[in-house]
């Protein structure tokens, strides 16, 4: 089996397929042998597209007659199974959507499939997207292909679980309140969330709270998120949060005309964060100072004053609560996960608390504007632990004990305020399970935190890592 393609990145395999040194029909075979290979362990794919080949062997004609290639000509991508796939199975994670197959492509997937990408596979994820592990009673649970015993995160777990494992190259997700960024996280991939409305949700479940959710590009590469972040972004007519012009960029670009300000946070403000973690967190610190940028060490009042995980669990419930009752009404209670039963049984918010909530948001947003007023980018953990194992609910974390949902602590607040974050390894726990860290920046500047990115990829101790499966 060629590793060579399987654990190229995309950007990598669109070129050697631009200058013929591979074909598109390679590129997919390969990764087709690779999911049969290594699936079976980790159980990351839901559905193999049909006609993947045949849209490949299309692909490998336009190149020998010399046609105009799109960004992606050739290269497969996958897709979080709760993001619709035309004539491809779209499940959800649920029976209640079971043998569900949509006629039309959401919006970011069409947009792959302009670019040349071709849909390779959907993949695993919670009940309805819903919860930190990717488990349900349809696909059952996805593993993480660096310790089978551990979980690769959720909501969008198969789909980093398969990128690590080099069953696609490429991929999408969602993210609610960590989903993008804590899977890359637990298996070591890189992850983008952009900035609220960037990349339209049209064609995705659910919707609500619509102002929370996003859908990301996950990959291998800095340089494959910058390129799937320019061909996903953009208002489609559909999507009303999505309307700042495909173009646009508030960042400061790959060339700053002074050098970056960038400030390190680890704790006050996320919750209790493990050692392991916050040393890798001073690491890329460190890593960006000896690049020539102005760090230092620095804290945010507003996410001391409001803790984000509350806000956001105050405010989510009211909103998502009545979907999930929709799309469950009629329904036996041997079709509903824990997640779903969970969800339902929650009490409502009380309207004080609610109001209450949607106040301290907006002085989350403030802080976070005062912060940036000084600084260009700000680098937190992703999750206050590395990977841990299945069906863990409780968790010690730096003498702490907390809940499960502590996992979000450094995630949630950017999908309370909208700000775009990005997620990538810088280290290695002591049992041999990576450590991401994430870099912020404010609101439509997603340029400054690509950029400081490929500055942390190239300067990183654990570049091209993968795990032995």
């Amino acid at each position: 089996m060629n590793s060579d393609l399987f654990y190229s990145d995309a950007t990598k395999l669109a070129e050697m397929i631009r200058t013929r040194e591979v074909s598109p029909v390679e590129v997919v075979q390969a990764h087709l042998d690779r999911i049969a290979a290594v699936d079976p362990k980790v159980n990351a794919v839901v559905t193999v597209a049909d006609g993947a080949l045949e849209v490949a062997r299309a692909a490998e004609r336009a190149v020998l007659a010399g046609e105009e290639l799109g960004a992606l000509h050739g290269v497969p991508f996958s897709v979080k199974d709760s993001i619709d796939t035309a004539g491809v199975l779209t499940q959800r994670g649920s029976p209640i959507f079971k043998g569900r197959v949509p006629d039309i492509d959401a919006t970011s997937v069409a947009r792959l499939k302009k670019a040349g990408g071709i849909l390779l596979a959907k993949t695993n994820l919670p009940e309805f997207s819903y919860w930190i592990e990717s488990d349900n009673l349809l696909s059952g649970r996805s593993n993480n292909p660096w310790d089978l015993g551990r979980t690769p995160g959720g909501s969008s777990g198969g789909e980093s679980a398969a990128i690590a494992a080099g069953m696609s190259p490429l991929g999408l997700g969602t993210d609610l309140a960590i989903s993008v960024r804590g899977p890359a996280a637990q298996t070591g991939i890189t992850s983008l969330k952009a900035t609220h409305g960037r990349v339209p949700m049209t064609g995705i479940w659910p919707r609500a709270p619509r102002r929370f959710w996003h859908v990301g590009p996950m990959a291998r590469s800095v340089r494959d998120l910058a390129l799937a972040h320019s061909l996903l972004a953009g208002p489609d007519g559909a999507d009303g949060y999505s309307s700042v012009p495909r173009g646009f960029d508030a960042g400061t670009g790959a060339s700053p005309d002074r050098p970056l300000r960038v400030g390190w946070l680890v704790e006050p403000g996320f919750g209790p964060i493990d050692p392991e973690v916050a040393a890798t967190v001073q690491a890329a610190a460190e890593a960006l100072k000896g690049l020539g940028c102005f760090v230092e060490p620095v804290r945010i009042p507003a996410l001391e004053r409001d803790f984000a995980l509350d806000v956001f669990n105050r405010l989510h419930v009211m909103e998502m609560k009545p979907a999930f009752a929709e799309a469950t009404a009629g329904r036996g209670k041997d079709e509903l996960y824990k997640m779903a039963r969970t969800m339902l049984s929650l009490p409502d918010t009380s309207m004080k608390d609610y109001i209450e909530a949607e106040q301290a948001a907006e002085r989350l947003r403030d802080g976070y504007a005062d912060y940036f007023s000084r600084y260009d980018a700000l680098i937190t953990p992703v999750l206050p632990i590395p990977a841990h194992k299945h069906g863990v609910t409780q968790f010690t974390i730096n003498g702490q004990i907390v809940d499960a949902t502590y996992l979000q602590g450094a995630t949630v607040p950017l999908n309370v305020t909208g700000l775009p974050g990005l997620s990538i390894r810088f280290g290695t726990s002591q049992e041999g399970l990576p450590i991401n860290v994430q870099l912020v920046a404010s609101w439509l500047a997603e340029s400054t935190i690509l950029h400081l990115a490929a500055l942390l990829e190239a300067a990183s101790p654990v570049r091209d890592l993968h795990p032995n499966i």
